[in-house]
């Protein structure tokens, strides 16, 4: 049993490289120095590519091949591990580090229970029986806060909500009794309000079990919510490092200011969100091409309201024919009324399973509806055949990779459309359209001869958007576009969406649970919960005095830097 004094994780001038084609070696890491102490959350931050997880791979054993540590030590509980094999015998992942990983549905096996899940760890590196390790896998559904344990312990992933699955993943993290957590972003796609739950419980079990957690994250909310220490990282090096609200509230870096100051705040409006690097502008002639074409096509309506939906409803399920015998109904949208006005970006917010992505996918004619109407452009979409229609209203999704296909070059992919509807004469004029609209993004025109694996995450959801705009829309319902990226990309991509706004004059039907998201966006919002909205006002009125009581928990639950530290010290003072 190691002493409080021994560090659960000490890692010294880590250096991981990568060899290159020409011979050359590529450092990933570079002289990075990281402590952890017993029960200690420690965050470690920084932009896609940064090193971040790269960092946590290497004290797991987990280097792809031809990664190698080439420098420094890594000692976990007092244990060093090989550099050059990258493990020892005194430590084995799951026994002695947990891993908690970003989507827990990937993490779990489909074809097995959780008991399943839970018990083979134990039986595997712990010495009990199969009943001794039932009850302590019903132990760990109780420690996590998992309801009706017993009835859950024989049911599958796709049975449980996505934060059921991600406290059965921490769960089978700690089955066996591991001094070191390493937590990559564990709460990336979660809603706020089970967000703070898991958040309270890596607190709890940190503070109760003296586990240490290395914590993963580009969210800087989370990270001044309950990390103890904070670890920024740039280019695979340490730019700062030091106590959480030290480095927060007064970072030395030049680096480490721009990134925090990326953060879109809760409380105030920007008019434009500040990024860490140089920003790309959408170029002058880019502008005047795609406002100048959006006018050829129409897409500048003088309609005040561009969407408009009345009594929208939205059913799964099969009712049945025969007398006595139930309906197998599932409302996943009630009785939804709003409107979108031309040039406005409106938001919808809620929790997972609330009906916000159902009324999007409704609307782009992904998910038949039940009842109720939409018009768009002053013609309802049911049984529309009017490709004039579905043209002008294009979305934008969430994972710009999966939205790409793979086996097109990015010109290809854009021009795709654009030809799809006749908007240019010949594939060459749809490649040239196709370099416009990559420059109206901020990419570089040359950017169209690449695969969409080529681009980082944010260079993607670019493409994407460019995409969308290419059959010249009046209208973009952006579906989490941003929730998986870095504060600093995020910024961009949000800057991005409201210059297309202000230079094609677009419409947007703007959809995140990041509340602080919707704060800077968007102009009127509506709140949903459980397929209903609960309220509607503009984003000022809905965020300074929200009237119902969902929305004003929504609010209390999301993390915010200011309001996390200035509640510290009204505690303090008191």
């Amino acid at each position: 049993m190691i002493n409080v004094q021994t560090p659960v994780l000490d890692i010294r001038n880590l250096r991981v490289e990568y060899p290159l084609a020409n011979g050359e070696t590529l450092a990933a890491v570079n002289d990075v120095n990281l402590t952890i102490a017993p029960g200690e959350i420690h965050a470690l931050v920084g932009e896609s590519g940064a090193g971040k997880t790269t960092v946590g791979n290497a004290l797991m054993g987990l280097l792809q091949t031809p990664g190698r540590i080439a420098a420094g030590s890594i000692v976990i509980a007092g244990k060093p591990i090989d550099v050059h094999t990258g493990r020892t015998e005194g430590i084995v992942p799951g026994r002695d580090v947990g891993a908690i990983f970003q989507d827990p549905m990937t993490s779990l096996n489909p074809l097995f229970t959780v008991e399943s899940q839970l018990c083979e760890g134990m039986l595997t590196h712990l010495n009990i029986s199969r009943r001794e390790a039932r009850t302590r896998a019903l132990d760990l559904m109780r420690a996590v806060g998992i309801p009706e344990p017993e009835r859950r312990l024989g049911s599958y992933p796709h049975q449980l909500s996505g934060g059921q699955r991600q406290r059965v993943v921490i769960a089978t993290a700690l089955a066996c009794n591991p001094k070191l957590l390493v937590a990559d972003e564990p709460t990336t796609a979660l809603d706020v309000s089970v967000q703070a739950q898991i958040l309270k419980l890596i607190r709890d079990l940190a503070n109760e079990r003296r586990v240490g957690v290395l914590l993963v994250t580009h969210n800087m909310g989370v990270v001044a919510e309950i990390a103890d220490r904070v670890t920024i990282m740039q280019n695979g090096c340490v730019i700062e490092s030091g106590p959480t609200r030290e480095v927060l509230t007064a970072p030395k870096a030049p680096y480490a200011r721009t990134l925090i100051a990326a953060v879109p705040p809760i409380d105030v409006r920007l008019d434009r969100l500040p990024v860490p690097s140089e920003e790309t502008k959408v170029t002058l002639d880019a502008r005047e091409s795609v406002r100048r074409k959006s006018v050829e096509t129409g897409a500048e309506t003088t309609d005040d309201i561009v969407l408009n939906i009345r009594n929208l409803c939205v059913e799964y399920g099969k009712r049945s024919l025969l007398a006595g015998r139930k309906s197998s109904i599932f409302k996943a949208v009630k009785d939804v009324s709003f409107d979108v006005r031309r040039g406005e970006i409106f938001g919808l917010v809620g929790e997972s399973g609330c009906g916000k992505t159902t009324v999007a996918n409704t609307i782009a004619g992904l998910v038949p509806q039940s009842s109720g109407d939409i018009d768009f452009q002053g013609k309802p979409l049911a049984g529309s055949r009017d490709q004039s229609v579905r043209r002008a209203m294009q979305m934008v999704f969430q994972d710009p990779y999966s939205a790409l296909n793979p086996r097109l070059r990015i010109n290809s992919a854009i021009a795709e459309p654009i030809l799809f509807y006749r908007l240019a004469a010949n594939k060459e004029e749809a490649r040239l359209d196709a370099r416009t609209l990559l420059e109206a993004v901020g990419l570089p025109g040359e950017a169209g001869a690449r695969f969409s694996h080529a681009f980082s995450g944010g260079q993607r959801q670019r493409v994407a958007i460019a995409r969308a705009l290419g059959p010249r829309p009046t209208m973009l319902i952006c579906d989490e576009p941003t929730s998986a990226l870095d504060v600093s990309v995020q910024a961009q991509i949000l800057n991005l969406l409201k210059d297309l706004r202000d230079l094609a004059g677009l419409s947007i039907l703007f959809i995140s649970h990041d509340l602080a998201v919707i704060r800077q966006m968007c102009d009127r919002v509506a709140v949903m919960k459980a397929g209903e909205i609960v309220e509607l006002a503009d984003t000022e009125t809905l965020f300074s005095a929200p009237k119902h009581d969902y929305t004003r928990e929504l609010l209390h639950l999301a993390p915010s830097l200011d309001r996390i530290f200035s509640k510290a010290e009204t505690v303090a003072s008191a």
